[in-house]
């Protein structure tokens, strides 16, 4: 499924990131939750990278 999912943002791919059960945009430095097991790709729910 992570194939099909792209960032809302800049349409990038994303990455899985397991400890923290998010997907990771590198483009767009944000990081959207995995709550159970559905990801959110809402900017507003977003976690900005540093």
């Amino acid at each position: 499924m992570l194939e099909s999912l792209v960032c809302p943002v800049s349409r990038a791919m994303l990455t899985y990131d397991p400890t923290a059960q998010e997907l990771v945009s590198k483009a767009a430095r944000l990081a959207f939750p995995i709550r159970d097991g559905i990801p959110v790709m809402l900017v507003s729910e977003a976690r900005a990278l540093d």
